[in-house]
């Protein structure tokens, strides 16, 4: 999720586990810790960056990291704290339960959390887009209403609860919308007669009313979008794989780092005499058959005899705005 988003959980879980003792304190201790596994993007910066993108949401969310850090950070809150008789226990638990929540919130979105590195398994539950302002507002507004009550006042942990409560039932709530769009999807898919390998269903930016899915099949994939305002069936597109483009380097060690990324979810084209890798997994910017536009496209190169690859640019803030004009009028139905 986005920062903001994590720091709110972060500042909310550690006003929950010690707010009664050291007030608005542990808000600050738990919105700092809250955004220490996406520090991972500082350290990107230093690197190659396709390895930068491998790596995010890898060992900095995964169990091992926070088990290695909880007891460290534990022992430094303890000693700036020991005034407010904070322990070395409860100390390492604070910063455990924000460490591995801020990973759980991750597990909803698309991209997802290798939470068992050094396994590359990444879990993800695809339900939530990466900001979502009706997780994250509301759960905001509570966590104000919590900081301006005294310590001893319960009154604090009533709104501190009540966020926790609101925003956690709210992802369960995207869990059980998915489920049903899954289903339509499914339903379109079984009157087209389309049969698949796999199916993904996900949120369209800032909502779960717009979805979108990809599906599978043995050639390519089938794309294709349902908003719950929707009058008319569902309408599918088809995208190639076309894996043969690249027969003759997929054993490059860049196309295993980007089949990696992608988790298997991409197609191969070429533009301009450029040939792209194209992620499927964050959908598709422009659906023109003729011209089809990705989120995350890489120019693959060769270079006296190594394969190179490079992300596209993304697009200017116009095409942007013009993308979110599209999503807005198509949220509210075919």
């Amino acid at each position: 999720m986005d920062s903001l988003s994590q720091i709110v959980l972060g500042a909310a879980v550690g006003n929950q586990l010690l707010g009664k003792k050291m007030g608005n304190k542990a808000i600050l201790y738990g919105a700092i810790i809250g955004t220490i596994p996406d520090l991972d993007v500082l350290y990107g910066k230093f690197i190659d960056p396709l390895t930068a993108t491998d790596i995010h949401r890898g060992f900095s969310h995964s169990l091992v990291f926070f088990l290695i850090l909880s007891p460290i950070l534990g022992w430094i809150l303890q000693k700036v704290e020991h005034k407010q008789k904070v322990n070395f226990k409860e100390a390492t638990l604070f910063s455990y339960l924000i460490l591995q929540t801020h990973a759980l919130l991750d597990l909803f979105t698309t991209w997802g959390t290798q939470l068992l590195w050094p396994l590359e398994t990444r879990f993800s539950l695809q339900s939530i887009f990466v900001i979502d302002p009706l997780y994250t507002l509301p759960f905001l507004f509570f966590l104000i209403l919590s900081m301006k009550k005294k310590k001893q006042d319960t009154k604090r942990m009533f709104w501190n609860r009540t966020g926790l409560i609101v925003s956690t039932s709210y992802l369960f709530l995207t869990l059980i919308v998915q489920s049903i769009v899954l289903q339509k999807f499914e339903k379109q898919l079984e009157q087209n007669k389309i049969s698949y390998q796999e199916i993904v269903v996900k949120p369209s930016p800032f909502n779960i009313i717009l979805w979108t899915t990809n599906v599978k099949v043995t050639n390519g994939y089938y794309i294709g979008d349902y908003s719950f305002f929707d009058t008319k069936p569902i309408q599918f597109q088809f995208i190639p794989t076309q894996k043969e483009m690249i027969d003759n380097i997929e054993d490059a060690a860049v196309i295993k780092q980007l089949k990696r990324i992608s988790e298997g979810w991409y197609c191969i084209t070429q533009k301009e005499n450029q040939l792209l890798f194209n992620d499927l997994r964050f959908g598709v910017m422009n659906t023109d058959s003729t011209d089809f536009q990705f989120s995350f496209s890489y120019q693959i190169t060769e270079e006296k005899g190594e394969v190179k690859a490079m992300e596209l640019p993304n697009k200017n803030r116009e095409q942007a705005k013009k993308l979110l004009g599209k999503l807005w009028v198509r949220l509210w139905g075919n």
